[in-house]
């Protein structure tokens, strides 16, 4: 265990946090995890501090857990998973390092939030390819490393997108920068030479990328990141485009990153999308629900610098021939929601509270990756086992979004609750626990295992764990990233 006062040492007495109070705030999130306090929380303010905090930790063996979000925590991963931990919170390192408009990059600290960085870039003429309304407090690099799904399918080339490079210092406490990153030569040599640290894969021929993505801090502790970012229209329409039918709502999509039509482009149930649009509640979230259709697919039309409106109109057309086919109808508004005013939201930060927790006050997530074809029977597996575990399936929020140019769909069920109801909460919690099993069973690919289930999903590719457990014994070989978590 580290001493305190060897921490006072690098980061200063007001950054190392011991307080009973603290601790126990830092101890549980809004998942079921057993909640485990901390010996203590540090607070780095730069990555010397980081590469500090690691050495001594190697050298007392002790566990550290890396955080970089603000509260409230939802899947159990910041949770320490063992007694004596020191939780390293990177949210005060919030240097925005470089913004490049020529090569639509952006390079950052771990600390900076989506509410600090999209300022930044739009100054720029840049956005980011961002999630569907992260929470105000949710760092951007995390939301990266932790593999979000981005609502712009167009411009999700890899399934790491946007992420570019980043500085990660390992649990042998050495520094390693991957992808062009790497070198030759420092950073500001690489920005000399005109290096703009794009390119994620590298050095060599290794993806060091795919290791650290999903790792959950345990492999490391990044201290900046860069992400692509992409042209601010000069133009925009988006639609909706609302069916009974689960089957032409994904043919709708199918074609519109198909044909690279939209930008913005996803589905959401009425439930999810009542939620989001909801001022007033609980009166605006029955009235939106009830007046829309069961499926809403939403997409964004974009003209730049070149004939901006002249490029939708054409588009407008086009979207309007595929609708056609599918006996579907684009329009501007379904009820009282306006595609205009859901554009605003899917390129913006939630407001608070948080939209996940604006229903119930509570909300766990079933989420994995699968292709259409088998979608709609994974929908109605999902619903089946909620009736038999007594939870109203009308209740579920599911958020449907492509990725990689469409070649396959990240599925999201949301299951809100009151946390405060223990007869509530554990009926989400054995709902988890059963449609997770039986959504495997039928094909879901849980690419992001946390809490609970992870074991179940983990024990699914016994050579899958075997080879991370190899690739962690040369990253931490002391394994004091994160210990716990995933299968380590």
């Amino acid at each position: 265990m580290i001493a305190h006062e060897k921490l006072t040492e690098i980061v200063g007495k007001t950054n190392v946090l011991s307080d009973q109070t603290v601790l126990d705030s830092y101890s549980c999130d809004m998942s079921f995890m057993s909640p485990i306090r901390p010996d203590c929380v540090v607070k780095p303010r730069s990555a010397e501090d980081v590469e500090k905090i690691v050495q001594i930790a190697k050298e007392t063996l002790t566990p550290l857990v890396p955080i970089s979000s603000g509260p409230p925590h939802f899947r159990g991963d910041t949770i320490p998973g063992t007694g004596g931990a020191v939780v390293v919170d990177l949210s005060g390192m919030k240097k925005i390092i470089r913004v490049d408009r020529e090569n639509r990059v952006v390079m950052f600290e771990p600390g900076v939030t989506f509410g600090e960085l999209i300022p930044a870039v739009t100054k720029e003429g840049l956005r980011l390819n961002m999630p569907l309304q992260p929470r105000v407090t949710k760092s951007v690099a995390a939301s990266m490393l932790e593999r979000e799904p981005v609502v712009m399918p167009q411009y999700h080339w890899d399934i790491a997108d946007p992420m570019n490079c980043v500085e990660i210092y390992f649990g042998t406490g050495e520094m390693f920068r991957t992808g062009a990153a790497a070198g030759p030569g420092n950073i500001q040599e690489q920005w000399a030479a005109g290096g703009a640290q794009v390119e994620a894969a590298g050095p060599s021929s290794n993806s060091w990328y795919r290791i650290i993505q999903g790792s959950q801090g345990t492999m490391g502790i990044i201290t900046w990141a860069s992400a692509r970012c992409e042209i601010v229209p000069r133009y925009e329409q988006a639609f909706l485009v609302g069916t009974s039918e689960i089957d032409r709502a994904l043919d709708m999509m199918h074609w519109l990153v198909r044909l690279r039509i939209a930008n913005e482009c996803f589905t959401l149930n009425s439930a999810d999308l009542a939620t989001i649009m909801a001022k007033k509640w609980p009166a605006d979230y029955q009235a939106i629900k009830e007046e829309l259709p069961q499926w809403i697919v939403f997409y964004n039309l974009a003209g730049y610098d070149y004939l901006p409106e002249e490029r939708v109109e054409g588009r407008i057309v086009d979207t309007i021939e595929v609708a056609q086919k599918l006996q579907l109808e684009p329009v501007r508004a379904l009820g009282s929601v306006s595609a205009a005013e859901l554009l605003k939201l899917a390129q913006s930060p939630s407001k608070e509270p948080y939209w996940k927790l604006r229903y119930k006050g509570g909300c766990q997530d079933i989420m994995f990756l699968t292709i259409n074809d088998r979608l709609p029977e994974l929908v109605d597996t999902m619903y089946a086992i909620a009736d038999y575990s007594g939870y109203p399936a009308t209740d579920i929020g599911v958020y449907i979004q492509p990725l990689v140019q469409g070649s396959n769909t990240h599925c999201e069920f949301n299951l809100f609750y009151n946390p405060d109801n223990a007869r509530e909460s554990g009926k989400v919690r054995d709902l988890i626990e059963r449609a997770t099993k039986e959504l495997m069973n039928r094909g879901a690919f849980f690419s992001r295992p946390y809490g609970e289930t992870t074991d179940m999903i983990m024990n699914r590719d016994a050579a899958t764990v075997n080879t991370l457990k190899k690739v962690k014994r040369i990253l931490d070989p002391d394994n004091i990233m994160n210990p716990g978590k995933l299968c380590f």
